[in-house]
């Protein structure tokens, strides 16, 4: 990802003649965790569990071994091969995370302000795709939803709010 969520530093560098050197491209890794389906009596259990884990993955280097990792397939044995490869992957995920800073100022297109972000994907083979996208101090939750295995998404968002309030009133208290 690019080091910065703020816009004006690559409009000050655009301007001042230095943009050679600027990435324009995102770099994407990813890390593969095991998702535990439990209940516990304290909500934030599985949060400081999970959290735990990922902390440990980001401090590790599987995310850049599986940026690298894509660039060699993709170099060595093309663009489908690797579409097959990671399809395979994803193919046997229960759900899968999207976390996508956004910029922190408000930006335009042509003239009109952007009022919101919501990134999604269509007909991944997973059943649940989980969007957090994060925009002008503000953070969208976004699903994509497989109705064969959700045929009731109503009820999937309102135990998503449900359990995503417990979670911020239980945070709170500490």
């Amino acid at each position: 990802m690019r080091p910065t969520s703020g816009l004006q530093e690559y409009v000050n560098m655009m301007e001042s003649g230095k943009s050679n050197d600027m990435t324009r491209r995102n770099q994407l890794g990813y890390i593969i965790l095991p998702f535990q389906i439990a209940v516990h009596k304290d909500p934030l259990e599985y949060i400081r569990k999970a959290k735990k884990i990922v902390d440990r993955k980001k401090s590790s280097l599987e995310v850049m071994f599986t940026h690298m990792l894509a660039e060699v397939i993709i170099k060595t044995l093309g663009v489908k091969a690797a579409g097959v490869i990671f399809h395979r992957m994803i193919s046997h995920t229960t759900i899968s995370f999207s976390n996508m800073i956004g910029p922190a100022e408000q930006v335009e297109f042509y003239g009109h302000p952007v009022v919101s972000i919501a990134p999604s994907v269509y007909g991944p083979p997973e059943a649940l795709t989980v969007h957090y996208q994060s925009y002008s101090n503000t953070i969208k939750v976004i699903l994509a939803v497989d109705e064969a295995h959700f045929p009731d998404h109503g009820q999937l968002l309102d135990d998503f709010t449900e359990s995503l309030r417990i979670i911020k009133d239980e945070a709170s208290r500490l």
